[in-house]
């Protein structure tokens, strides 16, 4: 993903400037709903992604759609534009999300998988998660049929990728390089 570096730091600079004025949980709301609009709306990723668009439209749209947020998070958004990066605006929200969650010892661990998690295998990825990280975790499960099979966990920054679909490309690229090497 674009700017996800640069989007850590201004993440880790929010959440500490935050921590200095009591706002943790009222950022943290914000992002959500900054993460969430974003997500849920092509045309606002796109106009932010947009290298047509006027800096000003941009700061004036975005203004508007996240009226009567937190100070910390509004001081966000200006140097965003003030840096001309506001595109990165739903990378920094999602990383502070995990950053937050972190500090308070929480994960959210992503699983898809082809079929919806049984109760049985969500208690084993919540302790495999635990045993990782030594956090507490929360699932999500995603559903994807492409998958085939197995299943693929996220969790912060690390992917571990268990499907089937995944196995039969590994395969498929090993039977190809070993095909040019005879």
């Amino acid at each position: 993903m674009t700017g996800t570096r640069a989007g850590y730091r201004y993440a880790k600079a929010v959440l500490d400037y935050a921590k200095e004025q009591n706002a943790l949980e009222a950022v943290s709301a914000d992002m959500k709903d900054i993460s969430a609009t974003i997500n849920g709306s092509k045309e606002l990723q796109d106009a932010l992604q947009s290298p047509i668009i006027k800096l000003s439209d941009k700061k004036a749209a975005v203004k508007e759609i996240f009226s009567g947020i937190n100070a910390v998070s509004e001081g966000l958004i200006d140097v965003l534009i003030e840096n001309n990066r506001i595109n990165l605006l739903k990378v920094v929200a999602e990383k502070y999300i995990i950053l937050y969650d972190k500090m308070r010892g929480e994960e959210v661990a992503v699983v898809t998988t082809a079929v919806p998690l049984s109760g049985e295998l969500e208690q084993k990825v919540l302790a495999k998660v635990k045993e990782l990280t030594g956090n507490n975790a929360t699932i999500e499960n995603k559903i994807d049929e492409s998958i085939i099979g197995g299943f693929i966990l996220r969790v912060g920054d690390l992917q571990y990728n268990a499907s089937i679909a995944n196995q039969l490309n590994n395969l498929k690229r090993d039977l190809h390089n070993n095909a040019y090497v005879s």
